[in-house]
């Protein structure tokens, strides 16, 4: 913990850092990657061109500074933070690397204004958050060796089946290459993916859902091909090369998005890709534990909506399922095989007689997540009751 006097002074900045941590974070991921080209290899860089990344530390940094002195109510946070590092075997020689060039950076936007008490200052409160980042990756780092399958760093996987799920989702089932067994994991958690990708300049690192069970004797990823500008690199590669007996690189499962021990009635809303962390809590509690359970399914129409008759398939009386459909086709309004048209409402929740009392897990687009939050508050959830997985970097969603 810094001393009071390092305390005051980052208080202190915090509104320069709120007014000017975006132009300092871009600063600072382009110095980095000049001076360490290998860091591309980690960070996702359809990120930085989009401009998410740097938006997420800048947010980040300035958390830091307004709750420096409690950091408690960052837990959460700093957890999430570190379960990424972790599945991307993040190491404690890399901290150094990034505080040198964040400091810079900092001195670089606001000159005369970084005074050398004002740079001092910021060396001891990043020292002091990396020790507590180092401290909880390298727990995290014990725990998944010591688990059944465990390993460290990145091992070698087998696709051993491909199959397409969607129009724009593909599931790839994977085993280790050494036949020994897969890594446990909770439902919920992702895996990281690296990989080569002929013709561009550094490895490719991603995050992607385990979308089955933790119970049977393979892993599976499913992808969503990502379109647009910039296109997603990683994803299209996946769909159009890799194939049934193809080699992967992964880390071990992380993350914190994982349900609750509690007898509450479980409520699962996914929007799109959003299904994939959330089928595995289907599938596992169906399974495991005697749980009501309501899944609400948010996709544009029947052409993109994954799972579905493997949801259909595991239903039982502890579980009601409810579609929505943005946009149907004119086959879906013909068959009428969804329940409701348009985006989730208040209304629609209220009509589904939805407990408050529920335990809440949601994962979807920002648009779809900003809505659901503002829903759930409106129908009078308890926060604690509220949990949410955002593919890609951390944002403000309310």
């Amino acid at each position: 913990m810094p001393n009071q006097e390092t305390i005051d002074i980052i208080k202190s900045t915090a509104p320069v850092l709120q007014q000017h941590g975006e132009i300092i974070t871009k600063v600072f991921y382009k110095q980095l990657f000049e001076n360490h080209p290998e860091m591309k290899n980690i960070f996702n860089m359809t990120n930085q061109i989009k401009g998410e990344q740097p938006k997420a530390l800048a947010n980040a940094i300035f958390q830091y500074a307004c709750h420096i002195d409690k950091l408690e109510l960052l837990n959460d946070t700093v957890e999430s933070i570190a379960q990424k590092h972790a599945s991307f075997s993040i190491s404690k020689d890399m901290y150094p690397i990034v505080g040198k060039n964040l400091l810079n950076a900092i001195k670089l936007v606001l000159g005369d204004a970084a005074t050398p008490v004002i740079i001092n200052a910021w060396a001891e409160a990043y020292e002091s958050l990396s020790v507590i980042f180092i401290k909880r990756e390298e727990q995290l780092y014990v725990e998944k060796e010591n688990n059944k399958g465990g390993f460290r760093g990145m091992k070698e996987f087998v696709v051993i089946n491909k199959v397409k799920e969607s129009d724009v989702i593909t599931s790839f089932y994977l085993q280790r290459k050494d036949n020994t067994s897969i890594p446990q994991f909770t439902p919920g958690q992702y895996i990281s993916l690296t990989i080569d990708i002929p013709n561009t300049t550094h490895k490719h690192t991603r995050n992607y859902s385990l979308s089955d069970t933790p119970y049977k004797n393979h892993l599976r990823i499913s992808v969503k091909k990502e379109e647009g500008t910039p296109k997603g690199m990683v994803s299209n590669h996946l769909h159009s090369t890799i194939t049934i007996g193809d080699t992967l690189f992964f880390g071990m499962p992380s993350g914190n998005f994982t349900l609750k021990n509690t007898e509450n009635p479980l409520v699962l809303i996914s929007g799109g890709v959003g299904i994939t962390p959330l089928i595995s809590m289907y599938l596992s509690t169906l399974t495991h534990k005697k749980r009501p359970i309501h899944l609400i399914q948010c996709v544009k129409n029947s052409n993109v909506q994954a799972f579905k008759n493997e949801i259909a398939e595991h239903a039982n009386d502890q579980t009601t399922l409810t579609t929505i459909y943005s946009e149907p086709l004119s086959a879906d309004q013909l068959t009428k095989d969804y329940n409701f048209k348009g985006f989730l409402t208040l209304e629609i929740l209220k009509e589904l007689k939805i407990n408050p009392e529920s335990d809440f897990y949601f994962c979807g687009p920002k648009p779809f997540m900003i809505n659901t939050i503002s829903i759930l508050k409106l129908l009078n959830v308890p926060e604690t009751n509220i949990n949410f997985e955002f593919f890609g970097p951390s944002i403000d969603l309310v």
